[in-house]
């Protein structure tokens, strides 16, 4: 296959995917955006967390809501829990690298909160961690995964929403994941401050 095919074949592929994804995630992505509102609605922020590309995806999500999505209207309380270099290194010299997110949750995080976590494997320590640490305070999560969903989604409570991708190809999963997303911070604007 030539060079510039695989690329089309990239495009293809992700396009697949999002038709897939189409099919069966938008009921989950519209439940877990009212549940965002109404979190908000209520005074509530909304922690984010992943590792790699889904840290960058956590942190996206963050500033999409603290500054704005496609229209100005006033910030919203969100926090990206991959964003303090010190306070996750410092976590992870003093006890467990496991433990990075799960702190930060047991330090700021309040009943009536949201944690999106986000995951391509679904197995990520810190992310189930993070999980036990947010129903310990009585914070309910937004996953997004795929592949089978891992060991997050045997973690997740029935108060809990888990979008799973239908994908195995963590590219194609992330694509989707960016889409979901973004499909949640335009429903927070549209619900909120629809004119």
């Amino acid at each position: 296959m030539s060079t510039l095919n695989r690329i089309k074949q990239h495009f293809n592929d992700s396009i697949e995917t999002k038709i897939a994804a189409a099919d069966i995630l938008p009921p989950l992505i519209e439940k877990a955006g009212q549940v965002m509102v109404t979190a908000l609605l209520q005074n509530h922020k909304i922690m984010s967390c992943g590792n790699g590309g889904s840290a960058c995806d956590a942190q996206h999500f963050a500033g999409e809501l603290v500054n704005r999505f496609e229209r100005e209207r006033p910030n919203l309380p969100a926090l990206a829990l991959t964003a303090d270099t010190s306070v996750i290194t410092s976590i992870a010299n003093d006890y467990d690298y496991k433990y990075i997110f799960a702190n930060q949750i047991k330090a700021l995080g309040q009943a009536g909160d949201i944690l999106l976590v986000i995951s391509t494997s679904g197995n990520s320590k810190n992310l189930i961690h993070a999980i036990q640490a947010a129903h310990d305070r009585n914070i309910r999560i937004i996953a997004l995964t795929g592949r089978e969903g891992g060991e997050i989604a045997l973690t997740l409570s029935s108060q809990d929403i888990e979008i799973r991708v239908p994908a195995e190809r963590t590219a194609r999963i992330q694509e989707v994941h960016l889409l979901a997303i973004h499909s949640l911070c335009d429903f927070i604007d549209e619900c909120l401050f629809a004119s």
